[in-house]
């Protein structure tokens, strides 16, 4: 399931993309907007900045702003991001992979069969879809 982190990092990131080029966007403008608390917007917007996804500038006139076009941002960023790894379990996983400690044989594992179509596909749809696509 999705972590609310990352439902309200997506919808900050789509409020921020929906406004003019090179607007600012404060904090409390994205909060009372989307209707996320303050605090925990604060969080997810740092992190999304200390991932070189948004940019911010302090002051009167500052805010969050993109650091590259919408179009340029895939899902698979953004949800790796916030979330963390996009395979739902371990074994599977293209960039935190890690042996199941129950599994003594990879392939012939029922779950991991299962488990890298759904990573497939899962990446199929969060890397053909971008930041503009949601706007």
């Amino acid at each position: 399931m999705l972590s609310k982190k990352t439902k309200y990092g997506i919808k900050a990131l789509t409020f921020i993309a929906k406004q003019e080029k090179g607007t600012m966007v404060q904090i409390a403008t994205i909060s009372e907007n989307e209707n996320i608390s303050h605090k925990f917007l604060e969080s997810i917007l740092l992190t999304l900045r200390k991932s070189g996804i948004l940019g911010a500038k302090k002051g009167k006139g500052g805010g969050y702003y993109l650091l590259k076009p919408a179009n340029e941002i895939k899902m698979t960023d953004v949800i790796r991001t916030l979330e963390g790894p996009i395979a739902m379990v371990s074994c599977v996983s293209l960039n935190y992979y890690e042996k199941c400690d129950d599994c003594p044989d990879e392939e012939a594992c029922s779950v991991h069969k299962l488990m890298i179509q759904v990573r497939d596909n899962t990446l199929q749809v969060l890397r053909n879809n971008t930041l503009a696509d949601l706007v």
